[in-house]
């Protein structure tokens, strides 16, 4: 069964200098501030679509890795996954690298590496990016 979820962004005034705001709507969790130079420059408590977009990544890789490891009988204890999303204004996003830690008793770390690897290939944010270039650094935790 298919399921819809729902964000709405709302911005006043010009690119540089207005300001907005972005709703998670489906789950009522929050809104959060945006501005230019939010994603241009510095944060400063504000957000920016590629932090939203490597929260998004970041989560659906980890759940995807979770469910190949488990599926190959190795199920993970812990997966920790950071996506770096880079911007450069004029170009736009240029690329995500994910960085993956994870506890999996049992397993080598080159089967670990690979369900890694499939794991970016497969899951469905990277699905949706395949015109970016990804990259992995994958690591077994102690």
């Amino acid at each position: 069964m298919a399921t819809t979820r729902n964000s709405t962004a709302n911005w006043e005034g010009s690119l540089l200098k207005g300001a907005g705001t972005v709703s998670l709507d489906s789950s009522g969790t929050g809104t959060f501030d945006v501005t230019w130079p939010s994603r241009a420059e510095e944060p400063n408590g504000r957000t920016s679509p590629e932090e939203l977009l490597g929260a998004a990544h970041a989560t659906c890789f980890s759940m995807a890795l979770s469910h190949g490891l488990s599926g190959a009988g190795n199920p993970p204890e812990h997966v920790r996954t950071r996506a770096s999303v880079t911007f450069q204004p004029g170009e736009g996003i240029t690329g995500i690298h994910l960085a993956v830690q994870a506890r999996v008793p049992g397993i080598s770390e080159e089967d670990f590496r690979r369900a890694a690897e499939d794991a970016k290939a497969n899951c469905p944010v990277s699905q949706a990016l395949k015109g970016t270039e990804i990259t992995l650094e994958a690591e077994l935790a102690g």
